[in-house]
């Protein structure tokens, strides 16, 4: 399997495993995830603000209410979401490409 699918698809579940938690108001499992997993997908996939996000939110100012730690975590899954929407459209100009459907024409 090649990297980037392996990133994208450690994102996809990543960002559901989030979602999750976000519903369902885990402040805990949230903080692992972020601090965890989100800094360690967003170095092996090169997204360095990704993971700087991710440390800011613990290291330099922790959260004093538990309003500004899920508005610090809406705000990661956003740059999250973000990035998995580049992954799917760098795939479908790929999987087009590949297809030759990128410049397809209609022959009579």
């Amino acid at each position: 399997m090649p990297d980037a699918l392996k990133i994208q698809l450690a994102l996809e579940d990543l960002l559901a495993d989030l979602q999750f938690a976000r519903k369902h108001e885990q402040l805990g499992r949230l903080a692992l995830l972020a601090y965890c997993d989100v800094k360690r997908w967003a170095r092996q996939a090169g997204k360095s603000d990704v993971a700087d996000m991710a440390l800011r939110m613990f290291a330099e100012n922790p959260c004093l209410s538990k309003e500004d730690f899920l508005r610090g975590m809406d705000q990661l899954l956003g740059a999250l979401q973000f990035h998995e929407n580049e992954f799917q459209r760098s795939n479908n100009r790929f999987s087009m490409a590949e297809a030759g459907l990128g410049n397809a024409t209609v022959q009579h």
